[in-house]
């Protein structure tokens, strides 16, 4: 097991931390309502919870990610790091000095002090690692995607759904942020009239080449592009857009169109720096999706088109951009709105506050105050420290009640507790959205066109 690279500039979570349109667009606007998220959306509150030692394998740019995160938790201290690369593992001690250090991470889940462990290595690697930390009784979040290939995904959810009684987390952080499920109760009104399709990107000139010591090293560092180990730029970063797409739409795709070419670095790699993909869901809705590794020019985001508005999404910000013939609902008189060229998009923002209109040419403009200062990770972080420890409460009482041996059961009473835990995504959305990123990716590689069958998620 190794990790990525020290100084890496590009990340899974790079576009998940927002953004901004930079000079994009020039402000004007009045006051906001006040938005208030749903219940499911509120944060998870973990400060009077018992604490859950985690341990964290793979200590590259994400691992410390994580353990820097970890470290503004009140009840997550971190007890156990491991990397098999001295460098990493040491670096990312001095954030967790407390943290017993491995370089096997069967020796970390072998520690009775863990609880949970957070993997957090190439995708390639997540199987056996997932695998063998359920056996050992540890609670598992598992960066997204999941796994490289359908097979090993199937496992991983196979091997959960045998292991109730411990908690398992996918990385798909935007399933925690409360802004994502205001915008989803939003759209859930009808606010943007009837769908009529999607577009996504992410675009940043960086190269995924990284230099290293040795020749094995390099090798270990560069899996993303390797083609036999690799999920691509729809994998290691699409799958994000893709998840959010699916469940805005509230629906899986049933084909794909995909285009991938090497069309700037042409270093003898064997995964494409650019594609395209149009992904069709049912009732002919589209998702036209690209990324680029060779141009950097606007960034990322979502636009959602409806007949009667579109819905533009950018980091923890959107805006929605209504149509002449839109029914009024009444606020967006009072909203605050911002110009994009020759657009006028009403900010929604979940919790924001009532402020004093000032208007006028040189008036002040008032804004909302910022609620979103935490990143989707902090919120996907504390998500599963506060589920573990609700979800091993309630194992702890089964058990006492009715013994080990009765697993279905125990699986049924488990799905009540579903209510009590803090919006995040489990092993459900984990699988659908790795395999339907899979699938993309597939057609992106081939350049070619596929159906995406529903078998493809059954897990029998």
């Amino acid at each position: 097991m190794s990790s990525e690279q020290t100084s890496s500039p590009f990340n899974r979570r790079e576009f998940l931390k927002g953004g901004s349109f930079g000079s994009a667009f020039a402000l004007a606007g009045s006051s906001v309502v006040s938005l208030t998220p749903q219940s499911e959306a509120q944060e998870s509150d973990t400060s009077e919870n018992p604490p859950v030692p985690v341990g964290v394998i793979g200590c590259g740019y994400h691992g410390r990610d994580v353990v820097a995160t970890l470290s503004l938790l009140a009840n997550a201290p971190v007890v156990a790091l491991c990397d098999t690369y001295g460098p990493f593992l040491r670096r990312t001690g001095r954030s967790a000095p407390q943290a017993t250090q491995y370089e096997r991470y069967q020796d970390l889940l072998e520690d009775e002090k863990v609880a949970a462990v957070f993997v957090c290595t190439p995708t390639h690697q997540h199987r056996q690692i997932v695998l063998d930390a359920l056996t050992a009784g540890k609670h598992v979040y598992c960066e997204a995607p999941l796994a490289h290939t359908l097979e090993d995904v199937r496992d991983i959810a196979l091997a959960v759904k045998r292991h109730p009684q411990l908690y398992f987390q996918a990385g798909l952080q935007q399933r925690s942020d409360p802004q994502r499920y205001f915008l989803l109760k939003f759209i859930r009104t009808g606010a943007w009239g009837q769908t009529v399709q999607a577009r996504a990107q992410w675009h940043k000139k960086v190269s995924w080449r990284r230099s290293a010591p040795t020749a094995q090293r390099e090798r270990e560092i560069n899996w993303r592009l390797d083609e036999q180990l690799t999920t691509g730029l729809v994998g290691e970063v699409g799958i994000h857009q893709l998840d959010a797409v699916s469940w805005f739409f509230r629906r899986r795709p049933v084909g794909v169109q995909g285009f991938g070419s090497i069309l700037h670095w042409n270093d003898g790699r064997q995964v494409p720096d650019t594609v395209q993909a149009m992904v069709e869901y049912p009732g002919s809705v589209r998702l036209n999706y690209d990324a680029t590794l060779a141009n950097s020019f606007d960034a990322d985001y979502e636009v959602y088109y409806g007949s009667s508005a579109a819905l533009m999404v950018r980091g923890n910000k959107a805006w929605m951009f209504k149509e002449a013939d839109a029914p009024l609902f009444g606020w967006e008189v009072y909203a605050l709105k911002e110009t994009f060229h020759k657009e006028i998009g009403i900010a929604l923002a979940a919790d924001a506050t009532q402020l004093d209109t000032v208007t006028g040419d040189g008036g002040k403009r008032s804004e909302p105050a910022d609620k979103y200062v935490d990143t989707p990770l902090h919120r996907a972080l504390d998500a599963f420290v506060h589920n573990a420890w609700v979800h091993q409460s309630a194992v702890e009482d089964f058990v006492a009640s009715f013994g080990a041996e009765e697993t279905e059961a125990l699986a049924e009473y488990l799905v009540d507790l579903e209510e009590s835990k803090a919006p995040a995504a489990g092993i459900k959305e984990g699988y659908e959205t790795t395999a339907i990123a899979l699938k993309v990716q597939e057609a992106v590689a081939g350049s070619k066109a596929l159906a995406i069958e529903d078998s493809l998620f059954e897990l029998g």
